[in-house]
C-alpha cells in the first residue's frame, strides 16, 4: 500500500486512555489508514519516532484565537505545543454574528480577547469561516457562538433584560449559527454585556442548543464568597434546559477559599449523579489573565469603552467608580494589588508592562484603584493584567479528577510580542502537563493526561472525526520526546517555545518537523455535524 506519511517505531498513546504500545501509524489522503506493528507500506514521507510518543494532536477546548488567527494565521504558539485543533468563541466572545450597524461596539467587545482591534467585513459564521479559509490557517478551529457578541448584535451593551422581540432575535441568530456549524455557545458572565444576562436568558439559548445537539460553555458568574453558587448556576441551566455544560477554566480566585477545591468538585459529581451532563476544563497555572476592564463595576462599563470614558469625566461618577473599585472586584473579592501585574497596554503604556499595580501606584504616589481606572480609561480593553490569585494545589486537585480536561484559555499568537508579557499559557500549557505534571511529578499517568488533551475534549465539544489514533479518523498527530518535553515560558519571560514537541501533522500534512514550523497552512474551520 502506498501512503503519504509513515510514522514508525514510536510509542502510540491513542487518546482513549488505553495503555501505550509500540506501533507504526500510516497516513493517506488526510486520514489514518493503518496502526500496527511494522506496517508494510511504501511512504512518500517517513518520520522515525523511535524513543518518542505518538499521540493525537492536542485539542485545546478553551481558546481565544478568534481574532489572533486573522492577524497571524501561522498559529505559532499553539502549533509549537502540538495543538492541532482549538475551540474558539469562548467566554462570550465570537466574531459572529455581526450587526453592521454596531461595528465599533463589536470591535470594542472583541478587543477584550487581547488582540489588536479588527473591523469585521462579514456578518455570520459562514462569512467568518470563509475569511479564515481565504487567509489559510495552520491549525483547525471549532467555533462556538459567543453570547456577548450575540447581545451586542441584538441590543448593544445595555445593562437590562432583552425585550421579548430582542430575545426572539437572539434565539433566531443562535439557531442560524448552529445551522451554519457552531458547536455550541458560550457565556462570559463576568464580561459585559454577557454579565448583564439573567439565567432565564441563558436557559432559553440552552434550549435552542439542545434542539441542535450543541454544547454550552460557561465562564461563570463570579461574586465574592459565592464560588459554589457560580457552579450551581451552571448546573441549574443544564438541569432546566437539558443542555450539555462545559464549565470553563475551573479555579478558586479568592484567597479565603484556597484549599476548597474538593468542595467545588462535589457540586459537579452530585450534578452528574442527578443525570446532568457537565464537565470542566482547567489550565496548569496558578494565575489568570484578562482585560483589566473586566474587573470594573458593571455599571461603569455599560455602553462600551467610549461611553465609559465619557461617563467617568463627571467627577461625582468618577468618585463613585473609584469607591466601588476600591471595595473589591466582583462584589468584594479583596484586591491584592501586588499580585495584579500589567501584561499589555496600548501605545504609550509600555513602561507599565511587567509591573504590578501596587508598584506603579507606589512609584507615582497614587492609590492603586486610581492607577487601575486610569489604565482602563487610557487603553480601554487593550489593558491586560495577570492576576496571581490561585494555588497550584487547587489546580492539581481539579486537574487530576476524571471530569477534568485541559484547555489553555490562551490564543494562537506569534513568539514576537514586542514588549508585551502575555500569560505563559499561550506558549506552554500542553508541554507543561507532559513535562512537569506527568514526567517530573507523576501527578497524572501519561495515557490519562493525553486523553484529557485529545479524545475527551473532542468528545465533549462534539468533534467526532479526530482526537484519537484510529483507522478512518483524520490524521492530526503529534510526535514528542517524553524525556525532554517541557514548557519554557515563564511569567517573566513568556514568549518561549517549548522543548520536546518534535513533529506535528495537521489534516494529514506535516506542519512541523524537528521542532521547526513549516510554511504549510493545512488547518480548517471545523463545523458541527448535522448543521
Amino acid at each position: 500500500m502506498n501512503v503519504d506519511i509513515l510514522i514508525k517505531g514510536g510509542t502510540v498513546v491513542d487518546g482513549t486512555g488505553a495503555p501505550a504500545r509500540l506501533a507504526d501509524v500510516a497516513v493517506a489522503a488526510g486520514h489514518i489508514v493503518g496502526v500496527g506493528s511494522r506496517l508494510d507500506v511504501v511512504a512518500t514521507e517517513t518520520i522515525d519516532a523511535t524513543g518518542c510518543v505518538v499521540s493525537p494532536g492536542f485539542v485545546d477546548i478553551h481558546t481565544h484565537s478568534d481574532v489572533s488567527l486573522l492577524h497571524d494565521p501561522r498559529g505559532e504558539s499553539k502549533l509549537l505545543q502540538g495543538v492541532t485543533t482549538e475551540v474558539i468563541g469562548n467566554c462570550s466572545f465570537s466574531p459572529f454574528p455581526i450587526n453592521p450597524q454596531r461595528l465599533e461596539l463589536h470591535s470594542d467587545h472583541l478587543a477584550r480577547i487581547g488582540d489588536d482591534p479588527i473591523i469585521p467585513t462579514w456578518t455570520d459564521l459562514t462569512g467568518y469561516a470563509a475569511e479564515l479559509a481565504r487567509r489559510g490557517i495552520a491549525l483547525n478551529v471549532a467555533p462556538l457562538l459567543g453570547h456577548g457578541t450575540l447581545r451586542v448584535a441584538t441590543m448593544g451593551v445595555d445593562d437590562r433584560p432583552p425585550t421579548p422581540a430582542e430575545l426572539d432575535r437572539m434565539l433566531l441568530l443562535a439557531d442560524e449559527a448552529f445551522a451554519q456549524g457552531a458547536f455550541g455557545f458560550s457565556t462570559g458572565l463576568t464580561h459585559v454585556p454577557s454579565a448583564y444576562a439573567a439565567p432565564e436568558e441563558i436557559e432559553a439559548l440552552g434550549a435552542v442548543a439542545v434542539r441542535r445537539g450543541r454544547i454550552y460553555a460557561t465562564h461563570a458568574r463570579a461574586s465574592a464568597g459565592n464560588m459554589i453558587g457560580a457552579v450551581e448556576e451552571a448546573v441549574e441551566i443544564g438541569r432546566r434546559s437539558g443542555v450539555r455544560v462545559e464549565f470553563s477554566h475551573l479555579s478558586i480566585n479568592e484567597p479565603d477559599h484556597w484549599g476548597q477545591a474538593a468542595d467545588l468538585i462535589e457540586v459537579f459529581t452530585r450534578a452528574r449523579s442527578d443525570g446532568i451532563e457537565i464537565g470542566y476544563d482547567v489550565y496548569p497555572y496558578d494565575a489568570s489573565c484578562s482585560s483589566l476592564t473586566q474587573y470594573l463595576p458593571g455599571w461603569v462599563q455599560e455602553g462600551g469603552t467610549e461611553a465609559m470614558v465619557a461617563r467617568l469625566s463627571d467627577p461625582d461618577v468618577r468618585s463613585k467608580a473609584l469607591g466601588d473599585l476600591a471595595a473589591g472586584w466582583f462584589g468584594g473579592i479583596p484586591w491584592l494589588w501586588e499580585r495584579v501585574v500589567v501584561s499589555r497596554t496600548g501605545q504609550g503604556g509600555e513602561s507599565y508592562i511587567g509591573q504590578s499595580i501596587e508598584a506603579i501606584a507606589a512609584a507615582e504616589g497614587r492609590r492603586p484603584e486610581v492607577v487601575a481606572l486610569e489604565l482602563c480609561e487610557r487603553f480601554g480593553n487593550d489593558a491586560e493584567v495577570v492576576l496571581h490569585y490561585r494555588t497550584e494545589q487547587d489546580m492539581l486537585t481539579f486537574l487530576r479528577h476524571p471530569l477534568a480536561v485541559v484547555g489553555s484559555d490562551g490564543s494562537a499568537i506569534p513568539l514576537e510580542q514586542h514588549g508585551d508579557k502575555p500569560h505563559p499559557r499561550h506558549f506552554g500549557t500542553f508541554p507543561r502537563i507532559l513535562g512537569r505534571y506527568v514526567r517530573d511529578r507523576s501527578e497524572l499517568a501519561l495515557e490519562d493526561a493525553i486523553a484529557k488533551m485529545t479524545a475527551r475534549p473532542a468528545e465533549r465539544t462534539g468533534i467526532r472525526d479526530r482526537g484519537r489514533i484510529m483507522v478512518g479518523l483524520v490524521a492530526d498527530l503529534v510526535v514528542f520526546d517524553p524525556s525532554t518535553v517541557l514548557d519554557n515560558a515563564t511569567f517573566e519571560d513568556p514568549t518561549q517555545a517549548p522543548s520536546g514537541i518534535r513533529d506535528v501533522v495537521v489534516n494529514g500534512v506535516t506542519a512541523m518537523r524537528d521542532s521547526e514550523q513549516l510554511g504549510v497552512r493545512s488547518g480548517r474551520v471545523l463545523l458541527a455535524s448535522g448543521s
